[in-house]
Formats: C-alpha cells, sequence, structure tokens
C-alpha cells in the first residue's frame, strides 16, 4: 500500500503543471517536450515489441533458472522464482491501474480522475485477492 501510495502522489505531482485558460497561449516547455517525446517513444510498435520480449524472457529465464537444475544454490533459485511472481504481479497491477485510468480518460475526464479511478481499481482488485486468499487459500 506504501508503494501504491507513492505512485500515486508521483502521478498527481506531474499532473500540477502551470495551466492556461482553454484557447490561451500555450508554451512549448520543458514538460510537455517530455511527454511529447514519451508518447512518439510509447506509440512505436518495436518498443512494444522489444519490451514483450524483454519481459517474456526476464520471467521465463527467471523461472526456468529457478526450478531447473542448473547448480544454482537454492537460496539463489528461490529468489528468482519470486523475482518471476514479482515482474508478473506489478504486470497485473499496471494492467489494472492503466486500464482504469486510460478508460477515464478517454471519456472525458481529467488526469485527477483517472488516477483516483486506477487506484480504487487496484484496491479492489486487492481486496478480492486477500479475500480469495482467506477463503480458499490460493498463495502459497
Amino acid at each position: 500500500m506504501g508503494l501504491l501510495v507513492v505512485a500515486t502522489f508521483v502521478a498527481v505531482a506531474g499532473i500540477g503543471t502551470k495551466r492556461t485558460a482553454p484557447g490561451g497561449d500555450e508554451g512549448d516547455g520543458r514538460y510537455e517536450a517530455i511527454v511529447e517525446t514519451l508518447g512518439e517513444i510509447a506509440r512505436t510498435p518495436v518498443v512494444w515489441a522489444v519490451s514483450f520480449v524483454g519481459i517474456t524472457v526476464l520471467v521465463g529465464g527467471s523461472i526456468l533458472l529457478g526450478v531447473g537444475s542448473f547448480g544454482i544454490p537454492e537460496g539463489l533459485a528461490g529468489t528468482l522464482v519470486n523475482v518471476a511472481y514479482l515482474a508478473v504481479g506489478l504486470l497485473l497491477v499496471g494492467f489494472v491501474f492503466l486500464g482504469a485510468y486510460f478508460a477515464t480518460r478517454s471519456r472525458g475526464l481529467g488526469n485527477a480522475h483517472g488516477v483516483a479511478a486506477g487506484t480504487l481499481a487496484t484496491g479492489a482488485a486487492f481486496l478480492v485477492l486477500v479475500t480469495v486468499q482467506l477463503v480458499v487459500g490460493v498463495i502459497g
């Protein structure tokens, strides 16, 4: 929950730039240049393909090294499996948060509404996971 609070604070802090009235003269500042550059990078299909392959190799490699008998010490093998679990968990949390965020933004609401919706969706998914764990015992 602490990481979620920090991530929410960082997301909201980046939003609080100088705003102008609609139709006003908007200057090209450093923030706009960074957002535009990151937007161009994110819209490039090669970046998505390379990211997918990299994440797949990271998760698959850590699982293979963790469960295979490659002469890796037992403590390191368990750590590699935990790294894979962490990577998959972060991907799922990112999917839930960003899905709610962009769904809210695409409906014309502001950044703060998107962050709030993402935070609520992530919190609700976490509560469902805790409930299922308590009732059924899914994890470990």
